[in-house]
């Protein structure tokens, strides 16, 4: 799938875990400790690459391979509540991206325990290598978590990471911080981002490193296309980006402005147009019949992904996603049981209808459900369930309301008439 990985949703246990997920993740010291002269090197290299200097010297402490891992499943736990990961786990199967079967929790933690090398803490400022890390790769590891020591002197990374409401907001800010750290690394590996084979080879450079990585990663080998997505984004979506941002804006950093959607990581007109394109805010009303379990967005990565994870093809999937502006989904529970609207605007009627037909097509593959075609849009009922895919105008605007509902569920649950869009 090699177009959607450059191109864009993760969440907030997908990202903790995609800070160790490739290899460059390792460590330096500062003063004499270990990896000094790695640190030493790096540094300067570092800043000049940047434009910004460090206000202190980064911190490094070495542990042994069990006290890392202990250390990253406390944070995951510390950081990836469950009623959050819960609600996000019934989303997706909601949605067909995860299987009924998975424990997302387990799963992630698997990931996280079959290849620890190390991580750089927000909370504590303190950069935590495994002992006895391969030094073929200290200067390549070090130069990456010296650079989110450097970004966490000039933004809390530790916020960042524990916004929970807009799941596509975090994933962008996400892009860019781990996306800075990779394409810086792979700069001063290739002598420097004006480096003509850092713009010819770089996306290659970082697939070659990742797929070695995946050789080693059986578990993260298994994951279902959402999962590996969305480790995969920040590195190199984001590293795309600041490329971008480098040749737009010069030496100024990226964390002073951070995109405030995928859909500003992905397209360049989107961040860097005058105006920006900013995403609109959807907001559902309140469910009649059902409880809210859980709400969030998927942004225009996460639509790509649904799309393409139906329809099993890129170019439908990036087109599908073309013209995003905004989206909310909610998770309902009744005593009928669970299930999911999600209600999207877009920027043109032509880009709404064009996402509508794709959603059809991939609702029909998904259900093997006949169509039928109501006044609005679709409807498919298949095993005592039924999805609607309607559309109405939200004054010059249109918008999209997908629903996957139990037949026992009222199909009114979130009047597609409250849903309020505003910008942001």
């Amino acid at each position: 799938m090699g177009g959607m990985i450059g191109s864009g949703d993760a969440r907030r246990g997908v990202l903790l875990l995609s800070a160790c997920l490739v290899a460059a993740c390792r460590g330096g010291a500062d003063g004499g400790g270990p990896y000094a002269r790695e640190v030493a090197e790096a540094i300067p290299r570092i800043e000049s690459a940047t434009g910004l200097m460090f206000k202190r010297p980064p911190t490094l402490q070495v542990r042994s391979r069990e006290q890392v891992r202990e250390f990253l499943v406390k944070k995951f736990n510390e950081d990836t509540p469950t009623q959050e990961l819960v609600g996000e786990e019934t989303a997706y199967k909601l949605l067909g991206m995860l299987p009924d079967s998975m424990d997302l929790r387990k799963f992630l933690l698997a990931v996280l325990n079959e290849q620890v090398v190390g991580y750089y803490d927000p909370a504590t400022k303190v950069l935590y290598v495994v002992e006895g890390a391969d030094e073929q790769t200290v200067s390549i590891t070090v130069t990456h978590e010296l650079v989110h020591a450097l970004q966490d002197q000039y933004v809390n990374l530790d916020s960042i990471q524990k916004s929970t409401s807009d799941n596509d907001r975090l994933t962008a800010a996400q892009a860019v911080i781990e996306g800075q750290a990779q394409f810086e690394q792979l700069s001063i590996m290739l002598g420097g981002s004006d480096n003509v084979a850092l713009r010819v080879g770089g996306r290659d450079k970082i697939r070659e490193m990742i797929r070695e990585n995946q050789s080693a990663m059986p578990v993260f080998a298994t994951a279902p296309m959402i999962i590996q997505e969305s480790l995969l984004f920040p590195y190199l979506s984001g590293a795309d980006f600041v490329q971008r941002y480098k040749e737009q804006r010069g030496k100024t950093s990226p964390l002073a402005a951070m995109p405030r959607s995928t859909e500003q990581v992905l397209h360049t007109t989107a961040y860097f147009g005058a105006p920006p394109d900013e995403p609109s805010v959807v907001t559902l009303p309140a469910p009649r019949g059902a409880t809210r379990t859980y709400e969030n967005s998927l942004g225009e990565f996460g639509t790509r992904l649904f799309l393409y994870q139906h329809l099993k093809d890129e170019q439908d999937a990036a087109r599908g996603g073309a013209g995003w502006d905004g989206d909310r989904y909610v998770v309902l529970t009744s005593a009928g049981g669970r299930g999911i609207v999600w209600a999207s605007v877009w920027d043109s009627a032509l880009e709404a209808v064009e996402f509508s037909d794709m959603l059809t097509r991939a609702t029909a593959k998904r259900t093997g459900a006949g169509e039928a075609r109501v006044a609005t849009g679709a409807s498919f009922s298949a095993k005592g369930r039924t999805t609607r895919i309607l559309a109405r105008a939200a004054g010059e605007r249109t918008l999209i309301v997908y629903s996957d509902l139990p037949d026992a569920m009222s199909g009114g649950v979130i009047a597609a008439a409250a849903i309020a869009i505003t910008a942001r």
